[in-house]
């Protein structure tokens, strides 16, 4: 392998030099890792972050090889490779912070702390936007959750899944189950500044479960029931699943107690072959598709609306997932995101 030859800005004129920085930094700011920016340029891990602190005291004019002198940047590089290494690698609560999610308050409190320098909320925001970062909806993550029993899924287990499903043509599904309530709000709406505004709805909350599978290929099926889930419920909506099946049925859940009850195990046994069950890595909904199909009820349908009574609100939920079932390419998307593309 041929070793990379560091960049020395002392055999580089200046025009040369000077477009080095800036490619460098707009590499950074459309969100690649400085370290890795650092590596492809063969510089210094230090150097990069002093060319951010200087396009961030004077711009990209800061950034031309012949400037010399001038006003020191309040951050410098060595700052600057500390605030991108404490987000992408450190949480907030390791910091000594209570909220979970980093915020510009929170880097502008610890900025101060750590190096003596005030900063704007504004200022912090330009400063992590410089650094390539950008505010994003996490993922979330129980932190029970063994990451080596993920690996083992993700690597092993789903792998062996499909190939068992293959060779006994098999369609394999996701199921899950979710509560609906009359009082789950989404979104926003305008409003007056300073005015939080409010929506008025009935006073009396209701709600229902649903259960639903899905599959790769853009198959889905529901039931919607009253009370708690139950084994004898669940061996219900297993018997449905199967009606009409022409290949065995694969089905992949989690550890909920009745998916595991001795009448569940019963019946299952009784298919002779034509269902299976399989259980998802404990604390790991970000790994089942079907978690989709309740993000896009709640938040993008039931969330917006005003529901009268139960019956009514029913009505809806039924409507859209009938709906869903006519939208194949819909539910097949849903296996296209980060956290469950592994089972597209």
């Amino acid at each position: 392998m041929k070793k990379q030859r560091s960049t020395d800005g002392r055999g580089l004129g200046h025009k040369q030099l000077t477009e080095i920085r800036t490619r460098a930094v707009k590499a950074v700011q459309e969100g690649q890792s400085p370290e890795v920016v650092a590596k492809c340029h063969g510089i210094n891990r230090t150097t990069i972050y002093d060319w951010l602190a200087l396009y961030r005291q004077g711009g990209w004019h800061a950034l031309e090889a012949r400037k010399r002198g001038g006003r020191r940047p309040k951050l410098t590089g060595r700052m600057l490779r500390w605030v991108w290494t404490t987000v992408v690698t450190r949480t907030p609560m390791q910091m000594h912070f209570e909220f979970a999610l980093w915020t510009a308050e929170m880097l502008r409190v610890l900025i101060k702390k750590r190096f003596g320098v005030p900063l704007s909320h504004r200022s912090v925001c330009r400063l992590l936007a410089q650094l390539g970062l950008s505010a994003q909806k996490p993922l979330w993550k129980a932190y029970q959750q063994d990451p080596q029993r993920v690996k083992q899924w993700l690597e092993k287990d789903y792998p062996e899944i499909r190939r068992q499903a293959v060779n006994a043509g098999a369609q394999i599904y996701f199921g899950d189950e979710c509560g609906v309530r009359s009082d789950h709000h989404s979104g926003t709406t305008w409003a007056i500044k300073g005015r939080t505004p409010v929506v008025k709805s009935t006073g009396a909350r209701f709600g229902f479960n649903v259960i639903s599978v899905v599959s790769a290929k853009g198959r889905m099926r529901f039931m919607i029931f009253e009370g708690r889930m139950g084994a004898a419920l669940f061996v219900e909506f297993l018997k449905r699943l199967l009606q009409g099946a022409k290949t065995p049925v694969y089905l992949i859940i989690d550890g909920h107690p009745a998916h595991k009850a001795k009448m569940t195990q019963q019946y299952v046994e009784s298919t002779k072959g034509r269902l299976k069950l399989f259980f998802l890595p404990g604390y790991s909904p970000e790994l089942n598709a079907d978690e989709l199909v309740w993000n896009n009820l709640k938040n993008h349908t039931l969330g917006r609306k005003f529901h009268v009574d139960k019956e009514t609100l029913k009505q809806e939920v039924r409507a859209f997932m009938r709906q869903l079932q006519r939208l194949p390419e819909l539910v097949r998307s849903f296996f296209r995101k980060p956290s469950p593309c592994y089972a597209a």
